[in-house]
């Protein structure tokens, strides 16, 4: 069994040799251990320290791209090097490297798709009051909307099966957190959380500026990839509130109209009648959405179909002639 274990970095060539030093060398069930540094446009000497320390494979951003994308980089590398675990951490060392045994341990049992670090947000002492509280009520939100036990929503701290790897489809650039827990959630992914734990912050995080932005971004982010797993939860619910309103002033024009008074409440009937196309059309949407995510969960199981051939007909014309020439190729191909 093969695990790779991912960094993406901005900037990490203080905290990039600590990440790496905590990485474990042995882990039972598992036969191959390799890093990955997926570097984001770094302008420090990041990429050159990976190298030094003979991080396996190194993949490098031209340009800076965002969390989400550089994650998803590095899932599809590590992919095709043949992971059967990828586990992904943070590069500012915040995670420590000696819970990655008990991150996988899940997987390997074939207990779990995806595992989370458990940071148990609502007590660390790292974590302000504030935080402490956003950590609590977004992953209860998120809970909600994957419909799985988590208590620890954002953390970057997890490991994910090869198949489970294989249905992953990051669409924000924003950070993949959220979005990919409820989309393995609502895709039936059995997701668990073990306790982790972590290393002392030594600088605010470089995914967003302020928690107001972090806020909004991931609120979106949540949104988003519900609407887009459950349209008609998220929307006939609204029609039918605005078709019930609708039907009171229209309802109270009727009345007004069949006792002879009907001149005098045009207005009531303007204004139900603009809520009753409102909610009509917002059903539509409801159920035009319902289909579409229908077709879409259909598009990512042939995705994932097709990525896996992709894979083996690539790792089977890719398969080098000795040692020498696949050191020589990962490293002209990843860089």
């Amino acid at each position: 069994m093969k695990l790779i274990i991912q960094i993406p970095c901005l900037n990490e060539e203080a905290d990039l040799p600590l990440v790496l030093a905590g990485v474990p060398i042995d882990i039972p069930g598992v036969d191959i251990i390799e890093t990955q540094v997926i570097d984001d446009g770094s302008t420090d000497r990041t990429v050159e320290i990976a190298r030094k320390l003979n991080v396996t494979h190194i993949l490098v951003n031209k340009a800076n791209k965002g969390l989400a994308l550089t994650f998803q980089r590095g899932i599809d590398n590590a992919l095709s090097q043949g992971a059967d675990i990828i586990v992904n951490t943070d590069g500012d060392n915040q995670y420590d490297g000696a819970s990655i045994k008990n991150l996988v341990a899940p997987i390997i049992a074939g207990q779990a798709d995806i595992v989370l670090g458990d940071r148990d947000p609502t007590r660390n002492s790292d974590f302000s009051p504030v935080k402490r509280l956003l950590q609590k009520v977004g992953s209860s939100v998120v809970r909600r909307f994957a419909q799985v036990e988590i208590a620890d929503a954002v953390s970057g701290f997890r490991a994910y099966s090869r198949e489970a790897a294989l249905r992953i489809n990051v669409m924000t650039r924003f950070s993949y957190t959220t979005e990919t827990l409820i989309h393995a959630g609502q895709q039936g992914m059995i997701i668990k959380s073990v306790a982790i734990q972590t290393n002392k912050t030594t600088r605010p995080s470089r995914l967003f500026k302020s928690t107001s932005s972090f806020i909004s971004k991931q609120a979106v982010t949540i949104l988003r990839s519900y609407v887009m797993y459950k349209p008609l939860n998220a929307f006939m619910m609204l029609g039918a509130m605005m078709l019930f309103i609708g039907m009171i002033p229209t309802l109270r024009f009727l009345y007004h109209f069949v006792i002879g008074e009907g001149d005098g409440n045009i207005q009531s009937l303007v204004l139900g009648g603009v809520f009753i196309m409102a909610g009509y059309m917002t059903v539509v949407m409801a159920l035009l959405g319902d289909t579409i995510a229908t077709n879409r969960q259909l598009l990512e199981r042939t995705l994932s179909r097709v990525r896996k051939i992709e894979l083996r007909e690539s790792f089977t014309e890719t398969q080098p002639q000795d040692d020498t020439s696949k050191t020589d190729l990962s490293q002209s191909s990843e860089t």
